[in-house]
């Protein structure tokens, strides 16, 4: 499978570094300025910035429109075990959106990165 790219607009870069990397398995790839880091689990790469004057993905637009985290369009990690994941990450006092949600091909949750971002954690339903 060929590499996916996602960029999320951070707060706090170093904030986000740690919570990727300490609770959602990432690993840092780079981290060559304090507005950006690229972050990779499996075939997904995280891009991470930080609003600022420096250019890149978190540079401020014309008309002064400027990129802020938070909202609802999320990537999805499948996890083997969601009741696991959701009690670590409770504990670890990370944010989620709800309890479970069960669906019809699977169940999910939603955890808040520190700036807002959210990631869906996924357990598909056996196929049967």
């Amino acid at each position: 499978m060929a590499t996916v790219s996602v960029r999320y607009i951070v707060d706090d870069v170093d904030e986000a570094i740690a919570f990727y990397t300490g609770q959602l398995g990432f690993e840092v790839v780079m981290h060559p300025a304090p507005p950006f880091a690229m972050l990779a689990r499996g075939d997904l790469r995280l891009l991470l910035s930080a609003p600022s004057g420096q250019g890149g993905g978190g540079q401020v637009l014309p008309g002064d429109r400027r990129p802020e985290p938070g909202g609802w369009n999320r990537f999805q990690l499948e996890v083997a075990d969601l009741e696991a994941e959701v009690e670590r990450l409770r504990a670890a006092g990370a944010a989620l959106r709800s309890d479970i949600i069960r669906g019809i091909g699977g169940d999910q949750v939603l955890v808040d990165d520190p700036s807002g971002n959210p990631v869906e954690l996924f357990a598909p339903h056996p196929a049967g």
